[in-house]
Protein backbone atom coordinates (compact mmCIF):
# COMPACT_ATOMS: atom_id res chain seq x y z
CA UNK A 1 0.00 0.00 0.00
CA UNK A 2 2.92 2.35 0.73
CA UNK A 3 3.94 2.16 -2.93
CA UNK A 4 0.74 3.92 -3.98
CA UNK A 5 0.36 7.69 -4.26
CA UNK A 6 -2.06 9.71 -2.12
CA UNK A 7 -0.82 8.65 1.34
CA UNK A 8 -3.88 10.22 2.94
CA UNK A 9 -5.91 7.33 1.51
CA UNK A 10 -3.68 4.45 2.59
CA UNK A 11 -5.01 3.65 6.07
CA UNK A 12 -8.68 3.73 5.07
CA UNK A 13 -8.01 1.84 1.82
CA UNK A 14 -6.13 -0.88 3.69
CA UNK A 15 -9.05 -1.33 6.09
CA UNK A 16 -11.57 -1.42 3.23
CA UNK A 17 -9.45 -3.95 1.35
CA UNK A 18 -9.29 -6.12 4.46
CA UNK A 19 -13.09 -6.00 4.68
CA UNK A 20 -13.33 -7.26 1.11
CA UNK A 21 -10.71 -10.02 1.23
CA UNK A 22 -10.45 -10.86 4.94
CA UNK A 23 -12.12 -13.78 6.76
CA UNK A 24 -15.55 -12.13 6.58
CA UNK A 25 -15.12 -10.84 3.03
CA UNK A 26 -16.68 -12.13 -0.14
CA UNK A 27 -13.53 -12.29 -2.25
CA UNK A 28 -11.66 -15.43 -1.27
CA UNK A 29 -9.57 -16.65 -4.17
CA UNK A 30 -6.11 -15.51 -5.21
CA UNK A 31 -7.40 -14.49 -8.64
CA UNK A 32 -10.22 -12.36 -7.19
CA UNK A 33 -7.87 -10.65 -4.73
CA UNK A 34 -5.47 -9.83 -7.53
CA UNK A 35 -8.38 -8.47 -9.55
CA UNK A 36 -9.42 -6.13 -6.71
CA UNK A 37 -5.84 -4.94 -6.23
CA UNK A 38 -5.39 -4.11 -9.92
CA UNK A 39 -8.60 -2.06 -9.96
CA UNK A 40 -7.72 -0.30 -6.71
CA UNK A 41 -4.25 0.66 -8.00
CA UNK A 42 -5.75 1.91 -11.28
CA UNK A 43 -8.26 4.13 -9.47
CA UNK A 44 -5.78 5.64 -6.99
CA UNK A 45 -3.20 6.39 -9.67
CA UNK A 46 -5.86 8.03 -11.81
CA UNK A 47 -6.91 10.26 -8.93
CA UNK A 48 -3.29 11.18 -8.29
CA UNK A 49 -2.97 12.34 -11.90
CA UNK A 50 -5.86 14.81 -11.67
CA UNK A 51 -5.06 18.53 -11.35
CA UNK A 52 -7.16 18.71 -8.18
CA UNK A 53 -6.27 15.26 -6.84
CA UNK A 54 -8.22 14.44 -3.64
CA UNK A 55 -5.61 14.12 -0.90
CA UNK A 56 -8.04 12.38 1.45
CA UNK A 57 -11.18 10.29 0.99
CA UNK A 58 -13.23 13.23 2.30
CA UNK A 59 -12.09 15.28 -0.72
CA UNK A 60 -13.42 12.86 -3.35
CA UNK A 61 -16.29 14.25 -5.48
CA UNK A 62 -18.63 12.66 -8.01
CA UNK A 63 -17.04 14.52 -10.92
CA UNK A 64 -13.74 12.75 -10.26
CA UNK A 65 -15.41 9.33 -10.31
CA UNK A 66 -17.15 10.24 -13.57
CA UNK A 67 -13.79 11.36 -14.99
CA UNK A 68 -12.31 7.98 -14.06
CA UNK A 69 -15.23 6.23 -15.74
CA UNK A 70 -14.83 8.27 -18.93
CA UNK A 71 -11.07 7.74 -19.04
CA UNK A 72 -11.56 3.96 -18.80
CA UNK A 73 -14.29 4.04 -21.47
CA UNK A 74 -11.85 5.62 -23.92
CA UNK A 75 -9.54 2.61 -23.81
CA UNK A 76 -11.64 -0.44 -22.97
CA UNK A 77 -15.06 -2.03 -23.41
CA UNK A 78 -18.02 -0.74 -21.47
CA UNK A 79 -18.47 -3.93 -19.49
CA UNK A 80 -14.95 -3.58 -18.06
CA UNK A 81 -15.66 0.06 -17.23
CA UNK A 82 -18.71 -1.00 -15.23
CA UNK A 83 -16.61 -3.67 -13.50
CA UNK A 84 -14.06 -1.07 -12.41
CA UNK A 85 -16.72 1.32 -11.12
CA UNK A 86 -18.55 -1.46 -9.33
CA UNK A 87 -15.41 -2.67 -7.54
CA UNK A 88 -14.39 0.87 -6.62
CA UNK A 89 -17.89 1.38 -5.26
CA UNK A 90 -17.67 -1.71 -3.05
CA UNK A 91 -14.36 -0.51 -1.62
CA UNK A 92 -15.72 2.96 -0.95
CA UNK A 93 -18.79 1.43 0.70
CA UNK A 94 -16.69 -0.70 3.06
CA UNK A 95 -15.75 0.48 6.55
CA UNK A 96 -14.16 2.87 7.30
CA UNK A 97 -14.27 4.53 3.86
CA UNK A 98 -18.06 4.79 3.83
CA UNK A 99 -17.89 7.11 6.87
CA UNK A 100 -15.34 9.35 5.14
CA UNK A 101 -16.58 9.56 1.55
CA UNK A 102 -19.39 11.98 0.67
CA UNK A 103 -22.85 10.43 0.41
CA UNK A 104 -23.37 11.64 -3.18
CA UNK A 105 -20.25 9.71 -4.20
CA UNK A 106 -21.56 6.55 -2.52
CA UNK A 107 -24.91 7.03 -4.25
CA UNK A 108 -23.23 7.36 -7.63
CA UNK A 109 -21.03 4.26 -7.35
CA UNK A 110 -24.03 2.26 -6.07
CA UNK A 111 -26.20 3.05 -9.07
CA UNK A 112 -27.67 0.21 -11.06
CA UNK A 113 -25.59 -0.88 -14.01
CA UNK A 114 -26.20 -3.19 -16.95
CA UNK A 115 -25.10 -6.79 -16.73
CA UNK A 116 -21.33 -6.88 -16.76
CA UNK A 117 -21.23 -10.12 -18.70
CA UNK A 118 -24.04 -11.74 -20.60
CA UNK A 119 -24.48 -15.25 -19.30
CA UNK A 120 -24.19 -17.88 -21.96
CA UNK A 121 -27.07 -20.31 -22.43
CA UNK A 122 -26.69 -23.95 -21.57
CA UNK A 123 -26.42 -26.78 -24.04
CA UNK A 124 -29.39 -28.35 -25.77
CA UNK A 125 -30.49 -31.79 -24.65
CA UNK A 126 -28.72 -33.36 -27.63
CA UNK A 127 -25.51 -31.45 -27.01
CA UNK A 128 -25.56 -32.30 -23.31
CA UNK A 129 -26.10 -36.00 -24.02
CA UNK A 130 -23.21 -35.98 -26.50
CA UNK A 131 -20.85 -34.27 -24.05
CA UNK A 132 -21.68 -36.54 -21.11
CA UNK A 133 -21.58 -39.65 -23.29
CA UNK A 134 -18.10 -38.75 -24.56
CA UNK A 135 -16.87 -37.95 -21.05
CA UNK A 136 -18.29 -41.16 -19.62
CA UNK A 137 -16.68 -43.19 -22.40
CA UNK A 138 -13.26 -41.66 -21.75
CA UNK A 139 -13.51 -41.99 -17.98
CA UNK A 140 -14.40 -45.66 -18.39
CA UNK A 141 -11.21 -46.11 -20.45
CA UNK A 142 -9.18 -44.25 -17.85
CA UNK A 143 -10.66 -46.43 -15.11
CA UNK A 144 -9.90 -49.65 -16.96
CA UNK A 145 -6.36 -48.50 -17.76
CA UNK A 146 -5.34 -47.38 -14.26
CA UNK A 147 -7.06 -50.12 -12.30
CA UNK A 148 -5.66 -52.79 -14.63
CA UNK A 149 -2.14 -51.53 -13.93
CA UNK A 150 -2.67 -51.66 -10.19
CA UNK A 151 -4.28 -55.10 -10.47
CA UNK A 152 -1.19 -56.36 -12.27
CA UNK A 153 1.03 -55.01 -9.50
CA UNK A 154 -1.20 -56.70 -6.91
CA UNK A 155 -0.83 -60.03 -8.73
CA UNK A 156 2.93 -59.55 -8.80
CA UNK A 157 2.98 -59.13 -5.00
CA UNK A 158 0.43 -61.79 -4.03
CA UNK A 159 0.43 -64.37 -6.84
CA UNK A 160 3.66 -64.01 -8.87
CA UNK A 161 3.42 -67.60 -10.04
CA UNK A 162 0.31 -66.70 -12.06
CA UNK A 163 2.32 -64.38 -14.32
CA UNK A 164 4.10 -65.35 -17.48
CA UNK A 165 7.76 -64.38 -17.81
CA UNK A 166 7.22 -61.28 -19.96
CA UNK A 167 4.22 -60.25 -17.88
CA UNK A 168 6.18 -60.71 -14.65
CA UNK A 169 8.99 -58.50 -15.94
CA UNK A 170 6.55 -55.72 -16.79
CA UNK A 171 4.73 -56.16 -13.46
CA UNK A 172 8.03 -55.81 -11.62
CA UNK A 173 8.71 -52.53 -13.40
CA UNK A 174 5.23 -51.21 -12.54
CA UNK A 175 5.64 -52.32 -8.91
CA UNK A 176 8.90 -50.37 -8.68
CA UNK A 177 7.23 -47.28 -10.18
CA UNK A 178 4.27 -47.57 -7.81
CA UNK A 179 6.64 -47.88 -4.84
CA UNK A 180 9.08 -45.09 -5.72
CA UNK A 181 6.94 -42.79 -7.86
CA UNK A 182 9.78 -42.54 -10.38
CA UNK A 183 8.96 -43.33 -14.01
CA UNK A 184 12.23 -44.41 -15.66
CA UNK A 185 13.33 -43.58 -19.17
CA UNK A 186 12.59 -46.28 -21.73
CA UNK A 187 15.18 -47.50 -24.22
CA UNK A 188 13.70 -46.24 -27.48
CA UNK A 189 14.45 -43.74 -30.24
CA UNK A 190 14.88 -40.19 -28.93
CA UNK A 191 11.76 -38.86 -30.59
CA UNK A 192 9.69 -41.72 -29.13
CA UNK A 193 11.12 -41.70 -25.61
CA UNK A 194 8.72 -39.13 -24.09
CA UNK A 195 5.72 -40.95 -25.44
CA UNK A 196 7.05 -44.26 -24.12
CA UNK A 197 7.46 -42.79 -20.63
CA UNK A 198 3.94 -41.33 -20.75
CA UNK A 199 2.43 -44.65 -21.77
CA UNK A 200 4.24 -46.30 -18.87
CA UNK A 201 3.15 -43.68 -16.31
CA UNK A 202 -0.50 -43.69 -17.37
CA UNK A 203 -0.80 -47.36 -16.48
CA UNK A 204 -0.69 -46.33 -12.81
CA UNK A 205 -1.41 -42.59 -12.63
CA UNK A 206 -3.66 -39.94 -14.09
CA UNK A 207 -2.10 -37.62 -16.66
CA UNK A 208 -2.95 -34.12 -17.83
CA UNK A 209 -4.94 -35.48 -20.77
CA UNK A 210 -7.29 -37.23 -18.31
CA UNK A 211 -8.40 -34.02 -16.61
CA UNK A 212 -10.82 -32.79 -19.27
CA UNK A 213 -13.18 -35.82 -19.34
CA UNK A 214 -12.95 -36.31 -15.57
CA UNK A 215 -13.85 -32.68 -14.82
CA UNK A 216 -16.65 -32.68 -17.38
CA UNK A 217 -18.21 -35.84 -15.98
CA UNK A 218 -17.87 -34.71 -12.36
CA UNK A 219 -19.61 -31.39 -13.12
CA UNK A 220 -22.36 -33.21 -15.00
CA UNK A 221 -22.94 -35.82 -12.30
CA UNK A 222 -22.58 -33.68 -9.18
CA UNK A 223 -24.06 -30.42 -10.46
CA UNK A 224 -21.30 -28.37 -8.80
CA UNK A 225 -19.26 -25.76 -10.62
CA UNK A 226 -15.81 -26.70 -11.83
CA UNK A 227 -14.02 -24.59 -9.19
CA UNK A 228 -15.56 -26.70 -6.44
CA UNK A 229 -14.70 -29.90 -8.32
CA UNK A 230 -11.06 -28.80 -8.66
CA UNK A 231 -10.81 -28.38 -4.89
CA UNK A 232 -12.36 -31.68 -3.84
CA UNK A 233 -10.62 -33.05 -0.73
CA UNK A 234 -9.24 -36.54 -0.34
CA UNK A 235 -10.71 -36.82 3.15
CA UNK A 236 -14.20 -38.29 3.28
CA UNK A 237 -16.47 -40.56 5.31
CA UNK A 238 -18.44 -43.56 4.11
CA UNK A 239 -22.04 -43.86 5.28
CA UNK A 240 -22.99 -47.54 5.37
CA UNK A 241 -21.44 -48.05 1.91
CA UNK A 242 -24.43 -46.19 0.50
CA UNK A 243 -23.10 -42.65 0.39
CA UNK A 244 -19.92 -40.68 0.87
CA UNK A 245 -19.79 -37.55 3.01
CA UNK A 246 -17.21 -34.81 2.44
CA UNK A 247 -16.75 -31.07 2.79
CA UNK A 248 -16.58 -29.12 -0.44
CA UNK A 249 -15.42 -25.54 -0.88
CA UNK A 250 -18.17 -23.24 -2.06
CA UNK A 251 -16.80 -19.73 -1.93
CA UNK A 252 -19.81 -18.14 -3.61
CA UNK A 253 -22.34 -18.85 -0.89
CA UNK A 254 -21.80 -15.62 1.05
CA UNK A 255 -20.02 -14.52 4.19
CA UNK A 256 -18.62 -17.34 6.34
CA UNK A 257 -19.96 -20.07 4.06
CA UNK A 258 -16.70 -21.10 2.50
CA UNK A 259 -17.56 -24.77 2.62
CA UNK A 260 -20.44 -27.13 3.11
CA UNK A 261 -20.87 -30.80 3.88
CA UNK A 262 -22.36 -32.84 1.06
CA UNK A 263 -23.61 -36.41 0.98
CA UNK A 264 -23.26 -38.12 -2.38
CA UNK A 265 -24.91 -41.38 -3.32
CA UNK A 266 -22.51 -44.20 -4.20
CA UNK A 267 -24.94 -46.40 -6.08
CA UNK A 268 -24.66 -50.09 -6.96
CA UNK A 269 -21.43 -51.65 -8.28
CA UNK A 270 -20.86 -50.91 -11.95
CA UNK A 271 -22.79 -47.61 -11.80
CA UNK A 272 -19.99 -45.47 -10.40
CA UNK A 273 -19.84 -43.34 -13.54
CA UNK A 274 -23.44 -42.20 -13.03
CA UNK A 275 -23.53 -41.33 -9.32
CA UNK A 276 -21.58 -38.54 -7.62
CA UNK A 277 -20.39 -40.68 -4.71
CA UNK A 278 -19.40 -43.57 -6.94
CA UNK A 279 -17.44 -41.29 -9.27
CA UNK A 280 -15.73 -39.56 -6.35
CA UNK A 281 -14.60 -42.87 -4.83
CA UNK A 282 -13.39 -44.09 -8.22
CA UNK A 283 -11.28 -40.96 -8.64
CA UNK A 284 -10.03 -41.42 -5.08
CA UNK A 285 -8.79 -44.91 -5.95
CA UNK A 286 -7.14 -43.79 -9.18
CA UNK A 287 -5.24 -40.94 -7.52
CA UNK A 288 -4.28 -42.77 -4.32
CA UNK A 289 -0.87 -43.89 -5.61
CA UNK A 290 0.07 -40.44 -6.88
CA UNK A 291 -1.12 -38.63 -3.75
CA UNK A 292 1.56 -40.41 -1.73
CA UNK A 293 4.16 -38.33 -3.56
CA UNK A 294 2.41 -34.94 -3.75
CA UNK A 295 1.98 -34.41 0.00
CA UNK A 296 -1.35 -32.73 -0.73
CA UNK A 297 -4.71 -33.14 0.98
CA UNK A 298 -6.44 -32.53 -2.36
CA UNK A 299 -8.15 -35.35 -4.19
CA UNK A 300 -6.35 -34.63 -7.44
CA UNK A 301 -2.92 -36.01 -8.31
CA UNK A 302 -1.49 -36.03 -11.84
CA UNK A 303 1.76 -37.21 -13.38
CA UNK A 304 3.32 -34.78 -15.87
CA UNK A 305 6.43 -34.88 -18.05
CA UNK A 306 9.04 -33.30 -15.80
CA UNK A 307 11.24 -31.93 -18.57
CA UNK A 308 8.74 -29.14 -19.31
CA UNK A 309 8.26 -28.20 -15.65
CA UNK A 310 11.95 -28.47 -14.77
CA UNK A 311 11.40 -31.30 -12.28
CA UNK A 312 12.23 -35.00 -12.14
CA UNK A 313 11.59 -38.12 -10.11
CA UNK A 314 8.77 -37.95 -7.57
CA UNK A 315 8.25 -34.26 -8.31
CA UNK A 316 6.66 -35.23 -11.60
CA UNK A 317 3.60 -35.99 -9.50
CA UNK A 318 1.69 -32.83 -8.60
CA UNK A 319 -1.67 -31.53 -7.48
CA UNK A 320 -2.76 -29.57 -10.57
CA UNK A 321 -5.05 -27.11 -8.79
CA UNK A 322 -3.17 -26.51 -5.55
CA UNK A 323 -1.54 -23.23 -6.57
CA UNK A 324 -4.23 -21.97 -8.91
CA UNK A 325 -7.59 -23.12 -10.18
CA UNK A 326 -6.87 -21.52 -13.55
CA UNK A 327 -4.93 -24.42 -15.05
CA UNK A 328 -4.66 -23.48 -18.70
CA UNK A 329 -3.79 -26.81 -20.31
CA UNK A 330 -7.05 -28.70 -19.81
CA UNK A 331 -7.49 -28.91 -23.60
CA UNK A 332 -11.29 -29.23 -23.41
CA UNK A 333 -11.74 -27.95 -26.97
CA UNK A 334 -9.20 -30.41 -28.28
CA UNK A 335 -10.90 -33.17 -26.31
CA UNK A 336 -14.31 -32.23 -27.78
CA UNK A 337 -12.89 -32.12 -31.31
CA UNK A 338 -11.37 -35.57 -30.86
CA UNK A 339 -14.84 -36.91 -30.16
CA UNK A 340 -16.36 -35.02 -33.07
CA UNK A 341 -18.77 -33.08 -30.88
CA UNK A 342 -20.80 -30.59 -32.93
CA UNK A 343 -23.15 -27.77 -32.01
CA UNK A 344 -26.79 -27.71 -33.04
CA UNK A 345 -27.32 -25.80 -36.31
CA UNK A 346 -28.68 -22.30 -35.97
CA UNK A 347 -31.57 -23.14 -38.29
CA UNK A 348 -32.17 -26.84 -38.70
CA UNK A 349 -35.14 -26.30 -41.02
CA UNK A 350 -33.21 -24.76 -43.90
CA UNK A 351 -32.21 -27.03 -46.77
CA UNK A 352 -28.88 -25.30 -47.40
CA UNK A 353 -27.74 -25.37 -43.78
CA UNK A 354 -24.02 -24.72 -43.22
CA UNK A 355 -21.87 -27.57 -41.97
CA UNK A 356 -22.07 -28.25 -38.25
CA UNK A 357 -19.64 -26.25 -36.15
CA UNK A 358 -17.39 -27.76 -33.51
CA UNK A 359 -19.02 -27.71 -30.08
CA UNK A 360 -16.96 -25.74 -27.53
CA UNK A 361 -17.01 -27.37 -24.11
CA UNK A 362 -17.29 -24.69 -21.43
CA UNK A 363 -17.81 -25.57 -17.79
CA UNK A 364 -20.12 -22.63 -17.06
CA UNK A 365 -22.43 -23.67 -19.88
CA UNK A 366 -22.29 -27.26 -18.67
CA UNK A 367 -23.23 -26.17 -15.13
CA UNK A 368 -26.10 -24.11 -16.57
CA UNK A 369 -27.37 -27.14 -18.48
CA UNK A 370 -27.37 -29.30 -15.35
CA UNK A 371 -29.19 -26.59 -13.38
CA UNK A 372 -31.79 -26.22 -16.15
CA UNK A 373 -32.43 -29.94 -16.17
CA UNK A 374 -32.73 -30.06 -12.37
CA UNK A 375 -35.09 -27.07 -12.35
CA UNK A 376 -37.35 -28.80 -14.86
CA UNK A 377 -37.28 -32.01 -12.82
CA UNK A 378 -38.30 -30.06 -9.70
CA UNK A 379 -41.24 -28.49 -11.51
CA UNK A 380 -39.63 -25.08 -11.68
CA UNK A 381 -39.64 -24.58 -7.91
CA UNK A 382 -36.45 -22.54 -7.47
CA UNK A 383 -35.85 -23.21 -3.74
CA UNK A 384 -36.04 -26.93 -4.45
CA UNK A 385 -33.88 -26.57 -7.56
CA UNK A 386 -31.13 -24.51 -5.90
CA UNK A 387 -28.76 -27.35 -5.11
CA UNK A 388 -25.41 -25.57 -5.18
CA UNK A 389 -26.51 -21.92 -5.23
CA UNK A 390 -29.18 -19.81 -3.62
CA UNK A 391 -32.40 -19.46 -5.58
CA UNK A 392 -31.66 -15.85 -6.64
CA UNK A 393 -28.17 -16.80 -7.86
CA UNK A 394 -29.54 -19.82 -9.67
CA UNK A 395 -32.03 -17.68 -11.53
CA UNK A 396 -29.79 -14.66 -12.17
CA UNK A 397 -26.61 -16.47 -13.25
CA UNK A 398 -27.88 -19.68 -14.82
CA UNK A 399 -31.55 -19.70 -15.76
CA UNK A 400 -32.60 -16.18 -16.66
CA UNK A 401 -31.03 -16.02 -20.14
CA UNK A 402 -31.21 -19.69 -21.03
CA UNK A 403 -33.56 -20.18 -24.01
CA UNK A 404 -34.48 -23.71 -22.97
CA UNK A 405 -35.57 -22.49 -19.57
CA UNK A 406 -37.48 -19.56 -21.01
CA UNK A 407 -39.40 -21.67 -23.49
CA UNK A 408 -40.25 -24.25 -20.87
CA UNK A 409 -41.20 -21.71 -18.20
CA UNK A 410 -43.57 -19.91 -20.53
CA UNK A 411 -45.55 -23.13 -20.94
CA UNK A 412 -45.58 -24.05 -17.25
CA UNK A 413 -45.83 -20.97 -15.11
CA UNK A 414 -48.58 -18.42 -14.87
CA UNK A 415 -48.56 -15.17 -12.95
CA UNK A 416 -51.40 -16.23 -10.70
CA UNK A 417 -49.58 -19.40 -9.64
CA UNK A 418 -46.45 -17.44 -8.75
CA UNK A 419 -48.45 -14.94 -6.73
CA UNK A 420 -50.25 -17.72 -4.87
CA UNK A 421 -47.01 -19.51 -4.05
CA UNK A 422 -45.36 -16.35 -2.75
CA UNK A 423 -48.41 -15.61 -0.61
CA UNK A 424 -48.34 -19.14 0.83
CA UNK A 425 -44.63 -18.87 1.57
CA UNK A 426 -45.14 -15.54 3.29
CA UNK A 427 -48.02 -16.95 5.35
CA UNK A 428 -45.92 -19.97 6.29
CA UNK A 429 -43.01 -17.79 7.42
CA UNK A 430 -45.29 -15.55 9.48
CA UNK A 431 -46.88 -18.53 11.20
CA UNK A 432 -43.51 -20.15 11.82
CA UNK A 433 -42.12 -16.94 13.27
CA UNK A 434 -44.94 -16.86 15.81
CA UNK A 435 -44.31 -20.47 16.82
CA UNK A 436 -40.59 -20.99 17.22
CA UNK A 437 -38.92 -19.45 14.19
CA UNK A 438 -37.56 -22.50 12.35
CA UNK A 439 -38.20 -26.16 11.60
CA UNK A 440 -35.69 -28.76 12.72
CA UNK A 441 -34.88 -30.66 9.52
CA UNK A 442 -31.98 -33.13 9.79
CA UNK A 443 -30.73 -34.95 6.71
CA UNK A 444 -28.61 -38.06 6.75
CA UNK A 445 -29.10 -41.10 8.99
CA UNK A 446 -31.90 -40.92 11.55
CA UNK A 447 -30.10 -42.84 14.30
CA UNK A 448 -29.68 -41.32 17.76
CA UNK A 449 -25.96 -40.62 17.39
CA UNK A 450 -26.39 -38.65 14.19
CA UNK A 451 -29.37 -36.71 15.55
CA UNK A 452 -27.42 -35.84 18.69
CA UNK A 453 -24.47 -34.66 16.57
CA UNK A 454 -26.92 -32.49 14.62
CA UNK A 455 -27.87 -30.59 17.79
CA UNK A 456 -30.61 -32.55 19.56
CA UNK A 457 -30.23 -33.42 23.21
CA UNK A 458 -29.52 -37.07 23.95
CA UNK A 459 -33.02 -37.88 25.25
CA UNK A 460 -34.83 -36.26 22.32
CA UNK A 461 -32.44 -37.88 19.83
CA UNK A 462 -33.02 -41.34 21.30
CA UNK A 463 -36.80 -40.95 21.47
CA UNK A 464 -36.91 -39.65 17.91
CA UNK A 465 -34.81 -42.55 16.63
CA UNK A 466 -37.19 -44.95 18.42
CA UNK A 467 -40.20 -43.25 16.75
CA UNK A 468 -41.64 -42.23 20.15
CA UNK A 469 -42.09 -38.63 19.00
CA UNK A 470 -43.73 -39.33 15.64
CA UNK A 471 -46.98 -37.63 14.68
CA UNK A 472 -48.82 -37.92 11.37
CA UNK A 473 -45.98 -36.85 9.04
CA UNK A 474 -43.20 -35.58 11.32
CA UNK A 475 -42.11 -35.67 14.96
CA UNK A 476 -42.87 -33.33 17.87
CA UNK A 477 -40.12 -32.56 20.38
CA UNK A 478 -42.42 -31.08 23.05
CA UNK A 479 -46.13 -31.76 22.61
CA UNK A 480 -46.98 -30.43 26.08
CA UNK A 481 -45.57 -26.96 25.44
CA UNK A 482 -46.54 -25.24 22.21
CA UNK A 483 -43.97 -22.47 21.41
CA UNK A 484 -46.67 -19.84 20.96
CA UNK A 485 -48.84 -20.65 24.01
CA UNK A 486 -46.70 -22.73 26.37
CA UNK A 487 -49.68 -25.07 26.73
CA UNK A 488 -50.36 -28.56 25.34
CA UNK A 489 -50.73 -28.44 21.58
CA UNK A 490 -54.24 -28.45 20.15
CA UNK A 491 -53.35 -27.68 16.54
CA UNK A 492 -53.96 -29.76 13.44
CA UNK A 493 -51.13 -31.98 12.25
CA UNK A 494 -51.04 -29.79 9.14
CA UNK A 495 -49.98 -26.94 11.41
CA UNK A 496 -46.93 -28.89 12.59
CA UNK A 497 -44.98 -27.45 9.66
CA UNK A 498 -45.40 -23.96 11.15
CA UNK A 499 -44.16 -24.95 14.62
CA UNK A 500 -40.69 -24.74 16.17
CA UNK A 501 -41.29 -28.10 17.91
CA UNK A 502 -41.49 -29.87 14.55
CA UNK A 503 -38.65 -32.32 13.86
CA UNK A 504 -38.19 -33.96 10.45
CA UNK A 505 -35.63 -36.63 9.62
CA UNK A 506 -34.97 -38.81 6.61
CA UNK A 507 -37.36 -41.45 8.00
CA UNK A 508 -40.26 -39.01 7.57
CA UNK A 509 -39.61 -38.36 3.88
CA UNK A 510 -41.76 -41.22 2.46
CA UNK A 511 -44.82 -39.96 4.37
CA UNK A 512 -44.12 -36.35 3.41
CA UNK A 513 -43.83 -37.22 -0.28
CA UNK A 514 -47.09 -39.14 0.02
CA UNK A 515 -48.65 -36.06 1.59
CA UNK A 516 -47.46 -33.93 -1.32
CA UNK A 517 -49.16 -36.39 -3.68
CA UNK A 518 -52.34 -36.08 -1.64
CA UNK A 519 -52.13 -32.30 -1.93
CA UNK A 520 -51.85 -32.68 -5.70
CA UNK A 521 -54.93 -34.89 -5.78
CA UNK A 522 -56.91 -32.41 -3.70
CA UNK A 523 -55.88 -29.65 -6.08
CA UNK A 524 -57.90 -31.34 -8.80
CA UNK A 525 -60.97 -31.42 -6.54
CA UNK A 526 -60.94 -27.87 -5.14
CA UNK A 527 -60.74 -24.39 -6.55
CA UNK A 528 -57.35 -22.71 -6.44
CA UNK A 529 -58.47 -20.34 -3.69
CA UNK A 530 -59.79 -23.19 -1.53
CA UNK A 531 -56.70 -25.29 -2.11
CA UNK A 532 -54.25 -22.51 -1.20
CA UNK A 533 -56.29 -21.59 1.88
CA UNK A 534 -56.34 -25.17 3.21
CA UNK A 535 -53.01 -26.59 2.13
CA UNK A 536 -50.89 -23.73 0.83
CA UNK A 537 -48.87 -23.13 3.99
CA UNK A 538 -48.16 -26.82 4.59
CA UNK A 539 -47.29 -27.38 0.93
CA UNK A 540 -44.96 -24.36 0.90
CA UNK A 541 -43.28 -25.48 4.11
CA UNK A 542 -42.58 -29.00 2.80
CA UNK A 543 -41.36 -27.83 -0.58
CA UNK A 544 -39.36 -24.84 0.67
CA UNK A 545 -38.09 -25.74 4.14
CA UNK A 546 -38.06 -29.54 4.14
CA UNK A 547 -37.45 -31.18 0.76
CA UNK A 548 -34.61 -28.78 -0.06
CA UNK A 549 -32.63 -29.96 2.96
CA UNK A 550 -32.26 -33.52 1.66
CA UNK A 551 -30.02 -34.80 -1.11
CA UNK A 552 -31.44 -36.08 -4.41
CA UNK A 553 -30.37 -39.58 -3.40
CA UNK A 554 -32.38 -39.38 -0.17
CA UNK A 555 -35.42 -38.03 -2.00
CA UNK A 556 -35.18 -40.74 -4.66
CA UNK A 557 -34.94 -43.45 -2.01
CA UNK A 558 -37.91 -42.01 -0.14
CA UNK A 559 -39.96 -41.72 -3.34
CA UNK A 560 -39.57 -45.45 -3.89
CA UNK A 561 -41.07 -46.10 -0.45
CA UNK A 562 -43.57 -43.26 -0.16
CA UNK A 563 -46.99 -44.01 1.25
CA UNK A 564 -49.97 -44.23 -1.06
CA UNK A 565 -52.47 -43.23 1.65
CA UNK A 566 -51.51 -39.91 3.26
CA UNK A 567 -54.48 -40.10 5.70
CA UNK A 568 -55.26 -36.48 4.94
CA UNK A 569 -58.97 -37.01 5.70
CA UNK A 570 -58.24 -37.91 9.32
CA UNK A 571 -56.75 -34.53 10.22
CA UNK A 572 -59.27 -32.26 8.50
CA UNK A 573 -62.23 -30.82 10.24
CA UNK A 574 -65.54 -32.33 9.07
CA UNK A 575 -66.78 -29.01 7.68
CA UNK A 576 -63.77 -28.86 5.39
CA UNK A 577 -65.04 -31.82 3.40
CA UNK A 578 -66.66 -31.03 0.06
Amino acid sequence: MNELPLPGWHEALAAALHARIGPAGRRRTVASVQDIWVRLVRFVRFLDGLPDAPARPQDLVVAQVIAFEQARAASTKQRYVWADVREVGKLLSAAPLRKLVAQEVLDYVAKRTPLLLETKPGYSDRELRAITRAARTDVAKIRDRVLAGHALVARYHHAPQSLAAVEAEHAELLARIESTGVVPAIASPVHLAPRARLELAEQLFLTLADLAPLLVLLVAVTGYNVETIKELPAEHRLLEDRAVELRVIKRRRGVQRWSETVTWEIGPPGRELRTPGGLYLLLHRMTAAGRRFTGSQDLWSVWRMGSRAGVSGCEEHFSPFRRSLALSNLYTSRWAARHGLTADPADADTEDAPPALALPVEFNRLKTSIDVRRTKQMGGHLPSSAKTNTAPVLFRNYLRNDPTTIAWAQDVFGESLLDAEQSALAAHHRALERAGGALAVISGPADADHLEQAGLDATTARRSADRQLDTAWSACTDHDHHPATGKPCRQSFLDCFQCGNCLITRDHLPRLLGLLDAFTTRRQQLSEDQWWARYGKAWAAIRHDVVTKFSPAEIEQAAAAKTTDAMLDLVEKPWNQT
